[in-house]
């Protein structure tokens, strides 16, 4: 798969609607948001970040690996509901 389609179908099941439920998105803001507003100005902020990332870096790879680049469903993950626009 050409890196151009392999990134327009990450941003595609990235703002899918139907990839993470209303809830989460929403939980997962104000999260991020509430973090930024109180760890602002301090070395924390960063460290806490980067924390983060690994594990949300680990598990999105996770996922992508076992629905073999979006292409299958699996766990939470239903590519009926998250079929690609985009033509091979």
């Amino acid at each position: 798969m050409p890196l151009k389609h392999a990134l327009k179908r990450e941003l595609e099941v990235a703002f899918s609607k139907h990839a993470q439920p209303v809830w989460f998105r929403i939980v997962k803001y104000i999260v991020i948001v509430a973090l930024i507003y109180f760890l602002w100005g301090s070395p924390w902020l960063w460290i806490t970040f980067l924390i983060l990332l690994v594990p949300s870096f680990a598990l999105h790879f996770w996922y992508r690996h076992k629905t073999e680049g979006w292409t299958k469903s699996y766990g939470g993950w239903d590519y009926e509901k998250n079929k690609s626009r985009l033509k091979d």
